[in-house]
């Protein structure tokens, strides 16, 4: 079972991750609404993976990308976008991350995603 840290500013959002995330058996290592408390989340769990909202206010998802890169060259990270935002998506892969899903979530691409990096 893999613990996974789910970030985005939307509660909504963050509830419906979870719910996919524990559906594939994964657990939610933890929450942040925003970047800045994603990467402290992140040094403090140490989750196997990182699902995060690209725009979000305090700290944006790439910004937090290269934070928690630059804490953990290993750490394994998705990124979420909606639609229209490729150029945000590319930016936040070249700061890091290893995938990206698309808003609104499928189920199936979200347990793909994760299955791949895990």
């Amino acid at each position: 079972m893999a613990s996974v840290l789910v970030v985005d500013d939307a509660k909504f959002m963050r509830v419906t991750l979870a719910r996919i995330l524990q559906k594939g058996h994964h657990e939610v290592a933890g929450e942040a609404e925003n970047g800045k408390d994603a990467v402290e989340l992140y040094r403090r769990l140490r989750p196997d993976l990182v699902i995060m909202d690209i725009t979000m206010p305090v700290m944006n998802g790439i910004e937090a990308v290269r934070a928690i890169k630059e804490l953990d060259p290993g750490a394994k990270i998705i990124i979420c976008s909606a639609l229209g935002q490729q150029r945000m998506v590319v930016e936040a892969v070249e700061a890091g991350a290893a995938d990206f899903i698309v808003k609104p979530f499928e189920e199936q691409r979200v347990l793909e995603a994760v299955a791949r990096l895990l």
